[in-house]
């Protein structure tokens, strides 16, 4: 399968396996910048899973420029500790590569000691909202020496190759571009100086490290940022590093301060790929793509057409350890998925916290979660097919318990499928087709639209059961809100209900905001009818943007917070809020419906009492757990455990790490 994809490549003096890399990304499973066994059993996993370059990463090359947060090799006294993790790498088959890193202006004074940062120049930076230090001569000499000392450190330590980290608008990509480089001397200016900083630390590291031994580096294709480097001066840049030195390039996307999406759902699969491409053109040494390239099929279509000469997965790695061995073996439909949501990785590196993710409970915790048979097996029966019910089925079902899954509906996925209808959130269906393939892979028995209530438990005898009840719509204690016509986000999204040219949405958490973008891009163009009317020219580019931004409804939104989206992830909250805005949604904050009468909406707002009128009201206020079931097991006897949602109301990682552990305690 795949033969493309798996065929071996070679970088330098290096020949890898195939063409899947397992890139840098940040896991914060330390504070004290050392590797720990978090770190070890984690690579060891994405190893064994049949990747064939595991890059370890991002590595501080000194303090000020990565701080207590990332691991380092700027002393000596951490090389033993990196030849363990090389070594383990090496041990299931991968090459280990290293990323060096330096934040420049990026890193944090509360992760550097309070110090200030250090960049090209006095530019303030809305990341690490500081204004770093401008680098003289002698500070750029001792951080091309820190290269060179780490890179001598990493051969010393085993890796198999270096990359250097000259993207995402850190150090390397503040000299590269004109909006955070704006020296006088050699160092800026013309883009002949801006590339002076990398390409003498390209040079010295290749000099340091002989010219048989394998130096790539990571660039972005495009940096996003108005007023920077874009795919036009991306090639020359490449041309340059080729030139330097380096073996094979690695294109992602642009910065951190980027308003385009570089990595959730509202990203395509493979979208930036052309960026790869771009680059490809221009050099002859391999060129690696980046984001968001989720399946076995994609990734093949991007070397088969020479787009890239290998692919980067990196959160699909997380979500899923052994793709490559499982699209190797021609198991495709039991990968588990990434769906780009961000929650358990992205966002938890935001809030200072290890990776992890919602789909995947073992990743980051692989040590301690390990499914492992049990003796004797026990009847378990799991009721409710949701994602809860379904993890806890397929976990159970592994450890070798006879299980009988039962859901009332016809079809398995619970709330998946309302999670799943907004716009950009379509990914989360992707778990459906997984959990199909794994209750057909193992033997569990399933009840569709079977509605289980004591009676029928007694009369099956389990050992254990598993209730995953779920939740329903909450409706807040608003005057009027049981008028027959007032709809629910649930409504909503699971039937998609004629809706009127005015619609209100009561709400603005989560999935209030969700519902009222779902609403709004009603009736508006689909991309295959964009491309099909752009193509033809057959309307002018300002007439298509009011097509595809303009539909059947108008939407306002009501919140009775001083903002909207307090339970959005911290990474993807822009985006939502960047959506509403694009499809015209009103909101309004600060705003307590009070009463709702013959579709009129009555609110405070600033101490006054406000009415609007709406053809269509819709009320997206949260989840009520159901416990209707559960309430009544503690009286027959029969050990159980509640999950998801109708313990307490929480998100989708919730759900599926609960039926995880659920399993795992029986």
């Amino acid at each position: 399968m795949y033969p493309s994809l798996f065929h071996p490549i070679q970088i330098n003096s290096v020949e890898i396996k195939n063409r899947i890399a397992y890139p840098s990304l940040g896991l914060l499973f330390s504070y004290d910048r050392k590797l720990n066994d978090r770190y070890y059993n984690f690579f060891e996993a994405r190893a064994r899973g049949g990747a064939g370059m595991i890059t370890v990463g991002p590595v501080g090359i000194d303090y000020i420029g990565s701080g207590i947060a990332t691991v380092a090799l700027d002393s000596d006294e951490y090389v033993p500790d990196f030849q363990k993790l090389t070594g383990i790498i090496q041990a299931e088959g991968a090459k280990a590569w290293v990323q060096l890193f330096h934040a420049g202006a990026y890193s944090h004074p509360i992760l550097i000691d309070g110090k200030q940062p250090i960049g090209p120049s006095e530019v303030y930076s809305p990341y690490s909202k500081t204004t770093p230090k401008a680098m003289t001569i002698e500070d750029i000499q001792i951080i091309q020496n820190c290269y060179v000392h780490a890179a001598l450190r990493a051969q010393a330590a085993g890796f198999d190759g270096i990359e250097i980290l000259a993207s995402a608008g850190y150090l390397i990509t503040q000299f590269l571009s004109p909006l955070k480089n704006k020296r006088e001397d050699d160092y800026g200016g013309s883009l002949e100086n801006r590339l002076r900083f990398p390409l003498e630390v390209i040079q010295k590291v290749r000099k340091a490290l002989g010219p048989d031994y394998p130096l790539t580096i990571r660039m972005a294709g495009n940096d996003f940022v108005p007023g920077s480097n874009t795919d036009n001066e991306t090639p020359e840049i490449a041309k340059a590093y080729e030139r330097a030195g380096v073996d094979a390039i690695n294109v992602t996307g642009g910065w951190h301060e980027s308003r385009v999406p570089q990595l959730p759902m509202t990203l395509p699969r493979s979208a930036y790929a052309y960026l790869a491409f771009n680059i490809k053109q221009s050099v002859s040494v391999p060129v690696m793509a980046s984001n968001r390239i989720a399946d076995p099929e994609a990734a093949e279509k991007i070397i088969k057409d020479g787009l890239a000469d290998m692919v980067n997965l990196g959160r699909v790695l997380i979500a899923d350890p052994f793709w490559p061995q499982k699209a190797f073996e021609g198991r495709a439909d039991e990968i588990r998925p990434c769906v780009a949501c961000s929650q358990g990785c992205t966002d938890q590196i935001f809030s200072g916290q290890p990776v992890g993710c919602i789909g995947n409970p073992e990743a980051g915790y692989e040590n301690d979660r390990k499914i492992t048979p049990v003796k004797p097996p026990k009847k378990v029966m799991i009721i409710g097919a949701g994602p809860a019910g379904l993890e806890a089925a397929v976990t159970a079902a592994k450890r070798g318990h006879k299980v009988s899954l039962y859901e009332r509906e016809s079809d398995i996925g619970g709330q998946l499928w309302i999670a799943g209808a907004p716009p950009h959130k379509q990914e989360l269906l992707s778990y459906i087709p997984y959990y199909r393939a794994m209750l057909k892979k193992y033997p569990i028995i399933l009840h569709l639209n079977t509605t289980i209530d004591i009676k029928r438990i007694k009369k099956e005898k389990p050992a254990h059961i598993i209730v995953a009840e779920g939740a329903g719509p909450l409706l807040p204690p608003i005057k009027g809100i049981d008028d027959a016509g007032i709809l629910t986000a649930w409504d909503v999204l699971k039937n998609n209900p004629f809706l009127g040219k005015q619609t209100a949405v009561i709400g603005g958490g989560a999935v209030g905001l969700e519902t009222a973008l779902y609403i709004a891009t009603k009736g508006t163009l689909t991309p295959e009818m964009l491309y099909f009317l752009f193509s033809y020219q057959a309307e002018s580019d300002e007439r298509l943007r009011e097509l595809l931004y303009k539909g059947t409804t108008e939407v306002t939104v009501f919140e009775m917070l001083p903002k909207v989206g307090k339970d959005v992830g911290k990474s993807t909250k822009w985006i939502l809020l960047d959506h509403l805005k694009k499809f015209n949604v009103t909101i309004i904050t600060c705003a307590k419906v009070i009463e709702i009468n013959e579709k009129k909406i009555f609110f405070e707002k600033n101490e006054e009492t406000l009415q609007q009128c709406f053809d269509n009201i819709v009320i997206a206020s949260g989840s009520k757990s159901v416990q209707t079931l559960s309430s009544q097991l503690p009286d027959i006897g029969i050990p159980f455990q509640c999950i998801g949602d109708c313990i307490k109301p929480g998100k989708l990682g919730n759900a599926i790490h609960g039926g995880y552990l659920s399993a795992m305690r029986i």
